[in-house]
């Protein structure tokens, strides 16, 4: 009874293997390097030499012409970015989740942005615009979350426009400037020099004159003396 009541120690311990926990991956502080190292890539959103005007959460839609109806182009920000360097300023809207470019085109002083009719969230213009790679007219709508935001964009583009006009105007004023006082300088020098040929001619035309003059003065010499 004694041996059969006393257990196997290698038994036992294989039991106690068995039945235990299993233990947790050790840290052993090893460090893994990846694979392949991927470097930090720039990305450039053609915005970096612009400063914003307006940055607006909107619903962009354009008019189909052939279909004789309005497609949305997307949701996004509308922005009006002023270049650092020119001055010039452009409307950009690009889609959130894409970020491709639903409308992008300069403010230009002829540009006018109207209430649409039925919406006061809403509002419609046409400009020359180049989303798709090519300058194309458009139609736009774009739609906002509120009365005042719609008011934000109509007065801020209106400024713009404006603004573009006169400087428009300050410019062709100034080259007409020049060009006047280029024309005017020229004539002056002609007059000069048309003085100068005529002062010259007179002076040749006294010499000659006086040329004649002498020789028939000569002539006369010999007469008075004989």
């Amino acid at each position: 009874m004694a041996s059969s009541a006393k257990a196997d120690p290698e038994e036992h311990n294989r039991e106690d293997e068995e039945n235990a926990p299993a233990a947790d991956d050790e840290d052993t502080g090893a460090q893994v390097a990846p694979i392949i190292k991927l470097e930090e890539v720039a990305v450039s959103t053609g915005e970096e030499d612009e400063d914003p005007m307006l940055d607006l959460k909107a619903k962009l839609y354009r008019f189909d012409k052939e279909g004789n109806q309005w497609k949305e182009r997307g949701v996004g920000n509308v922005k009006l970015l002023k270049h650092k360097v020119s001055g010039k300023v452009r409307l950009v809207m690009r889609q959130s989740k894409t970020l491709k470019i639903c409308a992008n085109h300069f403010v230009l002083p002829t540009m006018t942005v109207q209430e649409h009719a039925g919406n006061d969230k809403s509002c419609v213009w046409h400009a020359t615009d180049f989303a798709d790679g090519e300058l194309k007219e458009e139609m736009f709508c774009i739609r906002f979350a509120s009365v005042e935001n719609c008011k934000s964009f109509m007065e801020m583009v209106q400024e713009v426009a404006e603004s573009r006009g006169k400087k428009e105007e300050n410019k062709d004023a100034t080259v007409t400037a020049d060009l006047l006082e280029k024309l005017s300088v020229g004539e002056s020098k002609s007059d000069g020099k048309d003085q100068e040929e005529k002062a010259a001619a007179s002076k040749d035309k006294e010499a000659v004159e006086d040329k004649s003059e002498t020789e028939e003065g000569t002539k006369d010499e010999p007469a008075s003396k004989a």
